[in-house]
């Protein structure tokens, strides 16, 4: 049963884990992941999507700049062995984007480079949420986006060490890339080196 939906106030004390938002003079203390932190300034009026957690000892709120990353907290905590302050760590890590294409494209050394998440947790994460992050508008394609997003950046990290800058390389990159997206970055490397 979500009590508290969302807070609408102003952003009286601000830390990179927490937030305290007055609400018509009371103050709601929520736990926020860096995600969130980076959009709020102190003193801003702004409306944060909160979930509520009751545990035996304490009642948790935490607190979420947009709708989407609210969702992706949730499907997180309801992972067995994911708690609230895993899920916030991995949130302050990781965007949803790639929190979702983890999941979807069964990346688990991704997942585990997050602290406090270990293998049998992040395997646990994509067994279980494999079916659910889909609706984030993660597609197979947007996936092969993001790979070859990195075997880019690494294609590009290997030409620096060899004197060519990064300016030079990039442009090249792009345009082997949209004919051959299935390269790797020693096939990357090579042609864009030929190209030169």
């Amino acid at each position: 049963m979500e009590m508290i939906y969302s807070l609408a106030g102003k952003i009286q004390e601000l830390a990179p884990t927490f937030a305290v938002l007055n609400v018509n003079g009371v103050g709601y203390y929520v736990g926020i992941s860096l995600q969130t932190s980076e959009k709020l300034t102190s003193g801003q009026e702004v409306q944060l999507f909160t979930q509520q957690i009751f545990r035996e000892d304490a009642q948790l709120l935490f607190g979420f700049f947009s709708k989407e990353e609210k969702e992706v907290f949730n499907l997180l905590i309801s992972v067995n062995g994911v708690g609230p302050a895993s899920a916030l760590i991995m949130l302050s890590s990781l965007s949803n984007f790639e929190i979702s294409s983890a999941i979807l494209s069964g990346n688990s050394g991704l997942l585990q480079k997050v602290k406090g998440i270990g293998v049998k947790t992040a395997e646990r994460i994509i067994i279980d949420l494999r079916d659910k992050v889909g609706k984030f508008g993660i597609s197979e394609e947007n996936i092969s986006t993001f790979v070859n997003n990195k075997i880019k950046e690494e294609s590009l990290s290997a030409l620096e060490v060899l004197g060519i800058p990064k300016k030079t390389s990039d442009k090249i990159a792009d345009k082997i890339l949209k004919q051959n997206p299935d390269l790797s970055v020693e096939e990357l490397v090579k042609q864009i080196l030929k190209n030169i």
